[in-house]
């Protein structure tokens, strides 16, 4: 029996795990790798206390934090979850464990092209995130593909920063809003590939150039760049939990300030069970983020086992 189990291992879930540990509570993080898309980063600039930092040694401290604090870390892949009276039982595909309280930080997974060169290029010119990768392309060529606010917003950045932007999308229409489309083209250095997707991306030992194709009359051209920012979205896997708390329109699992959960298509609190990170409905999915949500969640779960009403503040421990 463990207090808290924490299911994702990345800034929400290792932060978590050092908080709850250090509160003395018996502390498991299931999670299939460390530091989940932040690892991959090649450069982070936007974290405290770094001027600069690789995305994987950063979530490597996140582990070793966590491990020092106290948490237990199994690498087992979360398949489902029961709950019965005031346990809960987490299955993954070879254990099952039992649980008072569930932190739920499993994050987000990318929407990918699924394209030639896609994967073997990530890291290396591919990126999801352009807030934390598009700094380390300063005067560099990039292309932004996506027609909805993340792509538009992508493409506002990314045209101070680069040299040429190219922002690529599928139709000649875009899903976001109308005010961040003007914006971006008032932009000199902003090109639009309309009515267009990329079907590969080339390189070497980095990202190159890229093959665009057009939907309407199918034919095809090589536009070199330096990098490429995929901003079509994200998916939330949420086949075990949607039976257990309440997710929005883009199956975020909703939270209040507390990042305490609610049950399903309701506004009562489900108890035991708290969330953090960029599964949740929170705006702005960066690592402080969701390291300072993970922390918040992990206290929140010391106050559920022990009986304790939400706090204000709490300075008495970092």
């Amino acid at each position: 029996m463990y207090d808290v189990i924490i299911i994702g291992g990345a800034a929400a879930g290792s932060t978590a795990g050092i908080y709850a540990a250090r509160r003395k509570m018996k502390t498991l993080i299931l999670t299939k790798d460390i530091g989940g898309q932040a690892s991959i980063t090649p450069s982070v600039e936007n974290y405290p206390g770094f001027l600069e930092v690789p995305g994987f040694e950063l979530m490597q401290r996140f582990q070793e934090q966590a491990i020092k604090s106290g948490a237990e870390i199994i690498f087992e892949e979360v398949v489902e979850i029961r709950e019965k009276g005031r346990s809960f039982f987490v299955k993954t595909q070879t254990n099952e464990y039992e649980a008072k309280a569930l932190i739920l930080t499993f994050g987000k997974t990318p929407r990918s092209l699924n394209v030639p060169g896609e994967k073997e290029f990530l890291g290396k010119g591919v990126s999801y995130c352009a807030t934390c990768d598009l700094p380390v392309f300063r005067d560099k060529t990039v292309a932004v593909v996506g027609g909805g606010n993340s792509a538009l917003d992508a493409a506002l950045y990314g045209s101070e920063i680069a040299r040429k932007l190219y922002l690529i999308h599928r139709r000649d229409k875009f899903r976001g809003f109308e005010y961040l489309v003007e914006r971006v083209k008032e932009k000199d250095n902003v090109e639009f590939v309309l009515n267009s997707i990329v079907t590969e991306i080339k390189g070497e030992k980095f990202v190159k150039s890229i093959i665009v194709k057009n939907v309407l009359n199918n034919t095809e051209k090589e536009i070199d760049v330096d990098g490429i920012f995929i901003e079509i979205g994200y998916e939330t896997k949420v086949d075990f939990v949607k039976d257990l708390v309440k997710l929005d329109e883009q199956n975020q699992v909703m939270i209040n300030k507390n990042c305490e959960t609610f049950y399903p298509n309701s506004d009562k609190i489900h108890p035991g069970i708290f969330a953090a990170g960029d599964l949740t409905d929170t705006p702005f999915k960066q690592i402080v983020i969701s390291a300072g949500e993970g922390a918040k969640a992990a206290l929140q779960a010391y106050n559920y086992i022990h009986c304790m009403k939400p706090v204000v503040a709490d300075w008495s421990k970092g």
